[in-house]
């Protein structure tokens, strides 16, 4: 089972994010002592790399369990070596709204703001 773990450089959640992740939850029938945000790199995108966001009702055995307000975000091994440092935020604008990833282990990205090159 799964333990709590709180990596060297955490990955951080804005509060806009963190709202809008409860809400997701909360339509989704997940509980917050248990279940959580699954943050995640895949290859893909126009850069190399895209994040991946899900609501998840448990963690994985080997997942990293960040804890946040009121949740926990899970992350993957393959995936933490590019999200230390992450910061997720929710935005609305005139364009829309939705979350934004700012990693400081990017080194490249696109217009889309969800690829990014390592």
């Amino acid at each position: 089972m799964s333990t709590l773990n709180q990596p060297e450089v955490l990955l951080a959640m804005t509060p806009a994010a963190a709202v809008e992740v409860k809400k997701f939850m909360v339509a989704e029938n997940v509980a917050a002592d248990v279940g959580g945000l699954r943050v995640s790199v895949q290859p893909g995108g126009c850069s190399g790399f895209k994040y991946s966001l899900l609501i998840e009702d448990k963690p994985a055995e080997d997942d990293t369990i960040v804890a946040q307000d009121g949740f926990n975000v899970f992350v993957d091994p393959f995936s933490m070596q590019y999200l230390g440092g992450m910061t997720v935020d929710y935005v609305t604008s005139m364009q829309g709204s939705g979350f934004t990833f700012k990693n400081p282990n990017a080194t490249g990205g696109c217009g889309c703001g969800s690829s990014f090159s390592a």
